[in-house]
């Protein structure tokens, strides 16, 4: 966080675990520049979405698990990630049970969570959600090179992809990690840098000039 300028704030990097932090001094820096008072903030005291009857959810994983089939260590794992937005998660699964088993080449992780990265969490791109939203591309050696297609062929209904969509994002996402492997075996930075940039950008959208006018 930073103030180049009187009256105005630039925030940038940061991570989901500490922006609530960075968010905080952002504002803080900001007042300064309003004439009027401004009441101190609560951010720190404001439960994160999913934290409401988290821990009531807590003591009922078995119960929860029974009425879905599933073992309570999967519900906690849920439990873990959505907290109680696990209502939600499933609710995509009452149409389509096949959602509730776990992707074959990553079984720490059940379909119905890349379903609902596509549909409520912003993902558009396979790397999206196998690099982003789940952590798939580092707890696992192949980094999601082997469920790509697996993972692809769930999210295609949920964002419109065809199967030419399909197999252009499976094809992206094996050139990142491709280039991502090759990158982290180069002798400096630039090098590696310059390999990672080769790949592909899935996210071609964000490399589009935006009119200033």
């Amino acid at each position: 966080m930073a103030v180049p300028a009187a009256g105005l704030v630039a925030i940038a990097g940061g991570k989901y675990t500490t922006y609530r932090v960075m968010a905080a001094d952002a504002i803080d820096a900001a007042v300064q520049f309003i004439p009027a008072r401004v009441a101190p903030s609560i951010t720190e005291k404001v439960s994160l979405l999913g934290a409401d009857g988290y821990f009531a959810l807590v003591n009922q994983a078995e119960h929860v698990g029974a009425l879905q089939g599933l073992h309570p260590y999967r519900v906690r794992h849920l439990l873990d990630r959505y907290g109680s937005l696990i209502s939600d998660v499933l609710a995509m699964a009452a149409s389509d049970p096949s959602l509730l088993s776990p992707i074959t080449e990553a079984p720490g992780y059940l379909k119905v969570e890349a379903a609902y990265a596509a549909a409520a969490e912003g993902a558009l791109h396979l790397e999206d959600i196998l690099a982003r939203r789940m952590r798939i591309s580092i707890e696992y050696p192949h980094r999601g090179v082997d469920c790509a297609r697996e993972v692809a062929e769930v999210v295609a209904p949920v964002l419109g992809w065809t199967a030419a969509d399909i197999d252009r994002e499976v094809a992206n996402y094996m050139a990142r990690v491709e280039a991502e492997v090759l990158s982290q075996a180069q002798p400096d930075d630039v090098s590696a840098d310059m390999l990672r940039a080769s790949a592909p950008e899935a996210r071609a959208e964000i490399l589009e000039p935006v009119p200033l006018d």
